[in-house]
């Protein structure tokens, strides 16, 4: 790819498009997704900081700032792996996340690669200039545009099945990143992927969500289509050794409780109030 077109392509990934059909990432910036891998893995390292305290980031992640053929990016690095302040943190789940959200065609979660920092493996993940986090937008009291609001739901329906799937619990204002134009990005996944009975047989967002009922009221064809083929072998393809075994099982596990939802829900309302074509 010339080096034109990849400056060009730089300040396209950071362009929102009022669309009901696409309501994360564009169609171009999914195409040049390959090329901000390549960044994130090869790019030189000019600066890294640690400008977040503890409180606001138990992880202790790193801001790196990247310069490759005279383009400058910022990226988060983490490596947080273990038990930290009773937390159950992995930077391999920040990489499963964004693999299996490629694969189902999520379209949320900005790129991120395995690099290497200071010796250490860790994840880094592009830094995406956004508007604000969904806690300053309750905090400020705004409301979604009446022209984004079919799109804002539909995007968090789909939030809501993919932490359905990961068994993100850990989802909150602040990871909850807001662009200029109301798109909703997805970002630290360090605590997802867990195992254990309560999240391998009930579902975090649903009718018995602690917060009460939030659904998934609406989700894309092609999205729960994708769903449908995830088997152990593929699974295995998908994230490589960023998930063990058991997480790759729990996985599957929730992929039928949300199918079985889902079939219920279109028992109920049929499959037009439930599945849209996007």
């Amino acid at each position: 790819m010339r080096i034109k077109r990849f400056l060009t392509v730089t300040f396209l990934f950071l362009l929102i498009f009022a669309s009901k059909t696409f309501t994360q990432f564009t169609p171009q910036e999914i195409v040049e997704r390959p090329q901000w891998e390549k960044f994130l893995k090869n790019a030189k390292l000019i600066k890294d900081e640690q400008p977040w305290g503890t409180r606001e980031a138990v992880t202790e992640p790193f801001r790196l700032t990247l310069e490759r053929e005279g383009k400058i990016q910022q990226a988060i690095w983490k490596n947080a792996s273990g038990r930290i302040r009773g937390y159950l943190e992995n930077w391999r789940w920040e990489i499963a996340a964004y693999r299996l959200d490629k694969y189902l065609e999520l379209r949320m979660i900005p790129p991120t690669v395995e690099r290497r920092f200071k010796g250490d493996r860790g994840s880094c993940q592009l830094m995406i200039d956004s508007r604000m986090s969904f806690m300053d937008k309750e905090v400020q009291g705004l409301k979604v545009p009446e022209d984004k609001l079919g799109a804002w739901n539909h995007a968090v329906y789909l939030q809501r099945a993919f932490d359905n799937l990961i068994a993100n619990d850990d989802r909150h204002g602040r990871n909850l990143r807001i662009t200029e134009d109301w798109r909703l990005i997805l970002i630290d996944h360090s605590r997802s992927f867990r195992t254990t009975r309560k999240l391998t047989k009930n579902l975090i967002y649903d009718e018995d969500n602690k917060a009460g009922p939030k659904l998934m009221k609406q989700l894309p064809r092609d999205f729960v289509a994708k769903l449908k083929t995830l088997n152990s072998e593929r699974m295995h393809r998908i994230v490589d050794e960023y998930l063990t075994k058991k997480e790759i099982n729990a996985v599957l596990l929730r992929r039928d409780l949300i199918l079985a939802w889902l079939d219920k829900r279109i028992s109920e309302l049929g499959e037009d109030e439930v599945l849209y074509d996007r």
